[in-house]
């Protein structure tokens, strides 16, 4: 195995993490961003006022985007394993 195969394997491997996990970090953050400034500008400090729209808006981006999350995973995965023997060399 070469450098560039455990460089290369390493990037893909981010890439899907970022590709998985992006879509449900940003709207979280989104969410959380909209809360704060609705709380600020309120004056509400209630701590359940932040945590249950975001877990709302979680759930809700992992069902629009499970399918798509899943093929992206289910990709890598296969491509992976493919490449196993030239992994093993």
């Amino acid at each position: 195995m070469t450098q560039e195969l455990v460089v290369n394997l390493g990037r893909e491997a981010l890439l899907a993490v970022l590709l998985t996990a992006g879509p449900i970090l940003g709207l979280g953050m989104l969410t959380g961003l909209i809360i704060s400034v609705i709380q600020a500008t309120t004056q509400i400090n209630e701590q359940t006022l932040t945590f249950v729209p975001k877990i709302v808006v979680v759930l809700l981006s992992i069902v629009f985007f499970g399918p798509w999350m899943l093929t992206i995973l289910v990709d890598y995965t296969r491509r992976l394993f493919e490449s196993i023997p030239l992994y093993v060399r």
